[in-house]
Formats: C-alpha cells, structure tokens, sequence
C-alpha cells in the first residue's frame, strides 16, 4: 500500500481515480490544483504523487518542478489530455523536469496501477 497525492481539477476524473487505488489497497490523497497539491503533499509525505499537466492556478509542470526540488527521491507520474500545444509535447516536457513516468489520457485502470506498482512496489 502506497500513500499517493493526486491532483487533478477534474473532479470526474479525481473521483475515478481515487476509486482506482483505493480498490488497489492505496491510500490517497486528492489536490485540485497545484497549490493545494503541495500543501497536502507537505502534511501527508506521499510515497507517489500523481499530478494533471493542465491545470488552472499552479499547473503541473511547475508543480513537478517544485516537488523535484524540494524532495528529489519523491515518486511523479505526469498524466494529461492535453497532448501537444504550439509544438511543445506536455508529457515529454514532464519526463524531461522530474516526473518518474508519464500517461496520456484516457488510460487504462491496468496501466496506472502498473506504472503505480513499478514505482513504489
């Protein structure tokens, strides 16, 4: 069991998530923006935070970069619908500043749970 931070501003696609883990044996934690994210990420010390890319308020890239900075080892997975905008690849970009792993949206509830398992065991 993992202790996992999700941030996500959909509250459908939070809700579906965290139903995911929780049957998963994860205790989860859910953000819906950047800010929120970290805050909550200082009180409960995530093992894995799983953040959206595109977000209003603080969006995930800078989101990634915090938690980078101020806890290296911590476990990231990148996840967005976003895809690409003005040639820039979001989830590339992720990679490239810290996330562990990243996943374009819609996935399947297999490959999150497998990507989850891969990075926290």
């Amino acid at each position: 069991m993992a202790r996992i931070v999700l941030i996500d501003d959909d509250e459908d696609v939070r809700r579906t998530l965290v139903r995911m883990l929780e049957t998963a044996g994860h205790e989860v934690h859910e953000a819906a923006d950047g800010d929120s994210g970290l805050e909550l990420s200082l009180r409960v010390d995530p093992q894995l935070v799983i953040t959206d890319i595109l977000m209003p308020e603080k969006e995930g890239i800078e989101t990634i970069m915090t938690l980078k900075r101020d806890h290296p080892s911590l476990r990231i997975i990148a996840i967005s619908g976003g895809g690409r905008s003005g040639g820039v690849d979001f989830l590339d970009m992720a990679r490239s500043l810290g996330a562990d792993e990243a996943l374009q949206k819609p996935f399947r509830r297999a490959e999150l749970l497998d990507l989850v398992n891969r990075l926290v065991g």
